[in-house]
Order: structure tokens, then C-alpha cells, then sequence
């Protein structure tokens, strides 16, 4: 039991249970039904995906901060495609896509190979980016095509497609993190970088790949939102680096790298979105919703400082 609970995916799976108890005690007529579930799960499907690419990056002991801003610009790119030039619907998703991963290569390039800082890198390009989805969406674009709807407002077993792609990108990179020689190696340059790359690892172009794969789940990501909502917009992904940053690190990621699963990335999405389904519930002010989730992000990267602390004090 004492090792379980050291277990930060454990710890975190019983808070869950917890809070969803609390609030279905607190709001039995609105929080517990069957709506508000498939509402909340469809609304942590996208940070979800890009909390899985974070996941991987935090394991490495690197972040992303242009993540939200690839959301809105590839979801805005594959409108504008296919609105102003009648693009078919695959060749636009696969070109925002692929632009989406060219902008995770630049990062990767510049801060593995030219030793920019992670933050100042990303920073700078969540700016450029954002930029470019004020220039390819402006106001926003809406009248879409209706096989590209069809990708995010189509329902399986009466449930919507995001929250399947959702369940199958967790289901492959949680296998892929366990079980392939290819990707774990990203836990040996997270624990030791020096020791990964005397070992043989190519360290550099491990990071590379593993900051296109994040955008390439961003890209992904922006161009479910965009169908989903019938409409591409500037604004989309505005603050979802912090959030899923916050998911990965509450599900056990380290800033310092070297820990964490995929199956943490998901819980702790998870988390955040209950919590701001409480909120809205309570009716708390938008303002005090953002002072909130700051100050869960801080508490996170808190407890990650102490069981490094006492990790090392063990040691």
C-alpha cells in the first residue's frame, strides 16, 4: 500500500474519485448525469492529445510552449485550404498537419542542435505561430465542408469521434512508451543526458523527433477542435500550454525529466477538466478560474520539487 501511494497515477486516480464524489454531493441535479459527463470528457479530449506529446517532452526533460498556438494554426490552415482555395478535405488536413510538424522540426532543430533554451525557443514560437493563425483565420472561417465536420461531430456508440481518437492516441503511445526500445530511451536522456549519449543514444536527434511528434499531436489536435466546432478560430488553444503541462506534471511527469506515463497525462487532463467543470457549476468568475489553475500548476511543480528532494535524500 505505502508503494502505491507513492504512485502519483494512483494518488492521483483516488483524487479524482474524490472530487467527483464531492461534486456530485455538492450538484446532484447538473454534475452526475449522463450530458455533463460526455461533455466534460469530450472537452479534455484535445488537451489530452497534446498532454500526451508534453508527456513525452517532460520525460525528456524539455517542454513546449507553442503547442496551443499550433492548434489554432493548423486547424486555421486546413480552413483557409480548404474555404478560399477548394481544397479537398484530406489534402488540407494532411498539409496543416504536416506544417504543424515543420514547426515543431524548427524547434527541435534550434534547441537540440543550436542549444537554444526550451522556453525562449518555444516562447518565441508560440508568438510566430499565433501570428500565422491571425493571418490564415482572421475573424475565423466557418461554412466548412461537411466530411470535414463529419471528423470531429460524428458519434460511435453515441459518443463523439474526438473522445475515441483520444482513447486510441493514449492506447498506442502508452504501449509504445512501455514496450519499445525506440521510446524509451527518452526516460535514459531524461534521467541521465550525458550518460544516454555515451551509451550511444543520439541524444540530439531523439530531442528533434520528439518536439516534431508533439507538434504533429498538436496539429492533430487544432484540426479536431476545428471540426468539432464547425469553425477555425484565432483565439483556439489560447492558454493550453499551461493546462496540459499542469496534466502531465500533476500525472507524474518531472520538470527535471526521466519519470512519468502516458496514462498520467490522461488522469491528469482528466483532473483539470473536473475541476473546471466545478467551476463553471459554481458559477466562479472566468477571472478566478485562471487565479485556480495557476495556482494548481504551481502547487503541481511544488510536490514534483519535494519528491526530488526526498528522492535524493533516499538516495
Amino acid at each position: 500500500m505505502a508503494k502505491l501511494l507513492q504512485d502519483r497515477v494512483y494518488t492521483l486516480a483516488i483524487t479524482i474519485v474524490l472530487v467527483g464524489i464531492g461534486a456530485a454531493v455538492v450538484f446532484p441535479q447538473t454534475f452526475p448525469t449522463f450530458g455533463n459527463m460526455s461533455q466534460v470528457v469530450l472537452n479534455l479530449s484535445i488537451d489530452t492529445i497534446v498532454a500526451v506529446g508534453m508527456m513525452l517532452l517532460l520525460v525528456t526533460g524539455v517542454f513546449d510552449l507553442s503547442v496551443g498556438s499550433v492548434v489554432a494554426f493548423s486547424g486555421g490552415l486546413a480552413a483557409y485550404l480548404m474555404f478560399f482555395w477548394n481544397w479537398p478535405v484530406p489534402l488540407a488536413i494532411l498539409t496543416a498537419v504536416g506544417a504543424s510538424t515543420l514547426i515543431g522540426a524548427v524547434n527541435g532543430y534550434l534547441i537540440a542542435y543550436q542549444g537554444i533554451n526550451p522556453m525562449i525557443q518555444t516562447l518565441a514560437m508560440m508568438g510566430i505561430v499565433r501570428g500565422g493563425a491571425l493571418m490564415v483565420s482572421g475573424s475565423g472561417i466557418q461554412n466548412l465542408p461537411y466530411w470535414f465536420g463529419a471528423i470531429g461531430q460524428s458519434r460511435l456508440l453515441g459518443v463523439q469521434m474526438p473522445v475515441w481518437y483520444m482513447l486510441l492516441v493514449v492506447a498506442v503511445f502508452s504501449f509504445l512508451m512501455d514496450k519499445s526500445v525506440f521510446f524509451r530511451r527518452y526516460y535514459y536522456i531524461g534521467g541521465n543526458e550525458r550518460a544516454a549519449d555515451l551509451s550511444g543514444i543520439r541524444v540530439k536527434r531523439m530531442k528533434l523527433y520528439g518536439f516534431m511528434l508533439t507538434a504533429t499531436l498538436a496539429g492533430i489536435a487544432g484540426i479536431l477542435l476545428a471540426s468539432r466546432l464547425g469553425a477555425a478560430l484565432s483565439t483556439s488553444g489560447r492558454g493550453l500550454e499551461l493546462r496540459v503541462i499542469t496534466a502531465a506534471i500533476l500525472g507524474g511527469a518531472s520538470l527535471t525529466g526521466g519519470h512519468g506515463r502516458i496514462i498520467g497525462a490522461l488522469l491528469g487532463a482528466v483532473f483539470m477538466g473536473l475541476v473546471s467543470n466545478i467551476m463553471i457549476l459554481a458559477r466562479v468568475s472566468g477571472y478566478w478560474q485562471e487565479i485556480i489553475l495557476g495556482l494548481i500548476l504551481i502547487t503541481a511543480v511544488w510536490t514534483d520539487l519535494l519528491v526530488q528532494r526526498r528522492s535524493r535524500l533516499r538516495a
